[in-house]
């Protein structure tokens, strides 16, 4: 949710600042604008719609300014609209920011500075804060940086989240920014300086970072940055380097980021699994040091997720409980902070989120670090917050996802959780090792089969052009199935804005059955060979009610008539997710493209959610 992105160097920055919000619309806004200090003045421009439509202000490419900040607007004070986009500035022009987060006090603070004088030309939270820093520039702030120590003034009246960048035509060769709860990164270059939520929006200009900390400040010149703590003091910080290739930010001829994201999921797999697990030897995972003695106190694991994440928890739950014989809870992570979890220190909390910014999750995982319990955290980002919160963290290695709608992430998930079930396994003596090897060699084989499920597209392709006109479809399946109908449904209605509901097979008869009429779609997967044939009656249930079915199996299926059926190779059940979710994957995708909708930003969805 918005996108933050700032420059300051020596070439022009407005290239570079809308450069970087292009490359961060995959988070989801409905607003795009800069500023930058032009000949001593800060020069604003701004509108609703799409960074495309910055190109069409007049004026904006004679903007020969070297030092700007810029963002893209997901609404969560007032309506899209050019008023209420970002860049905001103070009533004196001399002072303008952008924001990422919620500020829950505003109301207080606009009452407050309304008192003052000042006044307000949108109905955002946002625009107290120059405001506020201004007020107390003027009123008088001690400390050697009286820029700095302003905004710390007007940052210390504030309660919520944020990432905040800076400039001031009285500082014009300064960016100051802080950063609590939203993301914020900054690339270092030579001679020149890079601001952005996400690492994919600067990588082609530089591949070192540093990670700003909650809480923390900078100082960011043409050739220098500082950082601070919460009282000013000054420290180091040492930069990180991301070994992402640009190119992986880019849709290299895939018409939409989305389809190429499922298309990278055989590697995805690969380079998630790779030096963890080989064939005759015990799984590792490198910094990781979990013993037996800890394994064998637990009463329980806790995976605590958001959406297509979450979905990945619960094929988790049933890996984990089979080969550990540990018990496993999974939450949402916006339902596990407010139900006053029973956790201590005999509880294992694993929090799952690509993005590592997600704030529900990272609140979630604040609160069991307060409770005693072990943390470990699996991301896709390096270096994110959640990974920095947690005591273990257990990287996939997907490259950067840049549609909204999940894919190669999920999988990755599923995958890394899965060896990392034989892991625990392993170090407790749970599960034999001769079933273990085998499970093993099925891990190592999903590259390649899910190559041979990607070749299955066009006819995926086919039949969502046969049912994308619906307007509800149902998802039937049991065991890890169902976990694939849930996630399935999901990207249905993140993609298609098709009602879709999921539901455990055993459960249609008490209640569910009273949706289906004729000509409705229902999706089954079946998987499992031992529950095939209690699925299979289900699904005929609905045959007999006039509905059309789409059965996605690994199942010889004899005796049955379905009206579409797409095999996919056969596998362990416990990691079946990981193929039989691909041809979901797809049909979104196919019945988006064909009702003419944005793949890659579907309406309202933002990429990383980093407000509650």
């Amino acid at each position: 949710m918005c996108g933050i992105v700032g420059y300051i160097g020596s070439k022009k920055a407005v290239p570079v600042l809308i450069n970087g919000l292009h490359c961060l619309e995959y988070r989801g806004y409905d607003s795009a604008g800069i500023a930058v200090l032009e000949n001593k003045n800060i020069v604003v421009m701004k509108d609703k719609g799409r960074v495309a439509n910055l190109d069409n202000i007049s004026g904006i490419n004679d903007l020969s300014s070297s030092i700007g900040i810029a963002h893209t607007r997901w609404a969560t004070h007032g309506k899209p609209s050019q008023e209420n986009s970002h860049p905001h500035m103070d009533n004196s022009n001399q002072f303008a920011i952008v924001h990422n987060g919620i500020i829950e006090n505003y109301n207080e603070l606009r009452e407050f500075l309304s008192n003052n004088g000042y006044h307000f030309l949108s109905q955002t939270d946002t625009e107290v804060i120059p405001n506020l820093i201004h007020y107390h520039y003027t009123k008088g702030v001690s400390g050697k940086d009286t820029f700095l120590a302003a905004v710390k003034a007007a940052v210390d009246d504030l309660k919520g989240s944020y990432a905040i960048e800076v400039i001031s035509n009285l500082f014009p060769d300064r960016v100051i920014v802080v950063r609590k709860d939203s993301p914020l990164v900054l690339g270092k270059g030579k001679e020149e300086n890079y601001i952005a939520s996400d690492i994919p929006a600067i990588l082609s200009y530089t591949k070192d970072f540093y990670l700003l900390d909650d809480n923390e400040y900078a100082i960011i010149s043409k050739d220098h940055i500082q950082f601070f703590d919460s009282n000013l003091v000054e420290h180091s910080k040492e930069v990180t380097t991301i070994e992402w290739d640009a190119t992986a930010a880019e849709k290299n001829g895939y018409e939409h980021f989305m389809l190429k994201e499922i298309h990278e999921q055989p590697n995805a797999i690969r380079e998630t699994i790779n030096n963890r697990l080989q064939l005759g030897e015990k799984c590792t995972f490198e910094g990781l040091t979990i013993t037996k003695e800890y394994l064998q106190s637990l009463n329980k694991i806790c995976i605590v997720a958001c959406g297509t994440a979450m979905h990945a928890g619960l094929v988790a739950k049933n890996i984990i409980e089979k080969l550990c014989r540990i018990p496993v809870e999974v939450d949402i992570a916006s339902e596990f902070r407010y139900r006053d979890p029973i956790i201590d220190e005999k509880t294992l909390c694993i929090y799952i989120s690509q993005s590592g910014e997600t704030a529900d999750t990272l609140a979630a995982l604040k609160l069991s670090k307060s409770k005693g319990c072990k943390t470990l955290a699996i991301s896709n980002v390096i270096g994110s917050s959640i990974t920095r919160e947690a005591d273990f963290t257990v990287y996939t290695y997907a490259g950067p996802e840049i549609a909204v709608a999940s894919t190669k992430a999920y999988t990755a998930q599923v995958s890394l959780l899965a060896v990392l079930a034989i892991h625990f396994a392993e170090i407790l003596g749970s599960y034999a090792q001769d079933k273990l090897e085998e499970l093993k060699a099925d891990i190592s084989r999903l590259p390649t089969k899910l190559e041979t499920v990607l070749g299955l597209e066009k006819s995926i392709a086919e039949i969502a052009q046969k049912i994308y006109t619906e307007h509800d479809m149902y998802f039937l399946g049991r065991g890890t199935d169902y976990y694939v109908a849930m996630e399935g449904s999901l990207k249905v209605k993140e993609l298609s804005y098709i009602h879709s509901e999921a539901y455990a097979s055993g459960e249609l008869k008490h209640g569910t059955i009273a949706l289906i009429e004729n000509g409705i779609t229902v999706i089954g997967i079946l998987t499992n060979p031992d529950l095939a044939p209690k699925s299979i009656s289900n699904i005929q249930e609905v045959v007999s009610r006039g509905a059309k079915t789409f059965v996605v199996t690994n199942q010889e299926l004899t005796n049955v008539s379905f009206d579409f059926v797409i095999r996919i190779p056969e596998t362990n059940s416990l990691i079946s997710p990981i193929l039989s979710v691909v041809p979901f994957q797809l049909l979104a995708y196919y019945i988006s493209t064909a009702k003419g909708l944005d793949v890659d930003k579907p309406r309202n969805l933002a990429k990383s959610v980093t407000v509650e």
